[in-house]
């Protein structure tokens, strides 16, 4: 699948950085934007060279891809408007969307048919192209999964998932970098307590979560390895880790990530 048109609607900060993204691996294809708030479209265009500003029920009448960037509670309103667009083509567009909770299944509900949808969950790093994008998929033709891959692979990794693990991954890898920055915040503010400058402590926190996270994967070993590696018997670590222990740190991110998983399952 050689897609001409690609179309994206809601120019949010998520939809701005997908659209970036896709503008990266798609030279030669026409890209059209749309939002509720025509000035944030034309925003956006300014900042990619070719991209054209319409409305939503043109983009969905001329471009073989259309991203769905909008809010769960704002996709029966939007279908309403390109719907009637949609049932007059020839061929049905891939409609993809980044709606948290809902499913493929209400997806074609909400369009009136057994269109090819793609179910993304992108996370925010995407707009550095260090995002982890995750994916579920229903009804498509040969071709369009590749080709999905391939106009996001700038923003980061891309990874096909059951949709019924969708909602627990994306509890992690969605709602994940609040839970990092959280961290990265509070382990900043001790080094602050114990003197050390704010810019300092921001940049080595930042660059310790990275680099750990890049040895991790790297190596390939359990992370419970890599934290009895740095905790020698009686010092500083181990007693960190006894103060980390004592608050309930394990305890508190397991249940945030079940907390947004039971959000998201409400969503629907």
């Amino acid at each position: 699948m050689k897609p001409t048109a690609i179309g994206l609607i809601g120019t949010g900060t998520m939809g701005s950085a997908i659209a970036k993204a896709i503008a990266e691996r798609t030279e030669g294809t026409s890209l059209y934007l749309s939002n509720r708030t025509v000035r944030k479209a034309e925003e956006l265009a300014r900042q990619i060279p070719g991209a054209k500003v319409t409305d939503s029920a043109t983009a969905a009448s001329l471009c073989d891809i259309l991203f769905l960037a909008v809010k769960p509670q704002n996709m029966k309103d939007l279908f309403r408007q390109i719907v009637p667009a949609l049932e007059k083509r020839s061929t049905k567009p891939l409609l993809v969307s980044m709606a948290a909770g809902l499913t493929c299944g209400d997806l074609c509900s909400m369009a009136g048919g057994d269109y090819p949808v793609i179910r993304m969950m992108p996370n925010t790093p995407v707009c550095v192209g260090a995002g982890l994008i995750l994916y579920c998929s229903c009804n498509l033709e040969d071709g369009m999964a590749e080709t999905f891959e391939e106009i996001l692979s700038s923003a980061g990794s891309v990874d096909a998932i059951p949709e019924e693990k969708m909602d627990a991954a994306s509890a992690l890898s969605g709602c994940g970098p609040a839970f990092a920055c959280l961290f990265l915040e509070a382990l900043a503010d001790g080094a602050v307590a114990c003197g050390l400058p704010r810019d300092k402590a921001l940049l080595y926190a930042e660059q310790m979560l990275e680099g750990t996270a890049k040895m991790a994967r790297e190596t390939g070993k359990n992370p419970a390895s890599l934290k009895d590696e740095v905790c020698s018997p009686g010092g500083s670590t181990i007693a960190g880790i006894r103060a980390l222990e004592a608050g309930g740190f394990r305890s508190c991110s397991m249940e945030s990530v079940i907390a947004s998983f039971e959000k998201t399952k409400q969503l629907r």
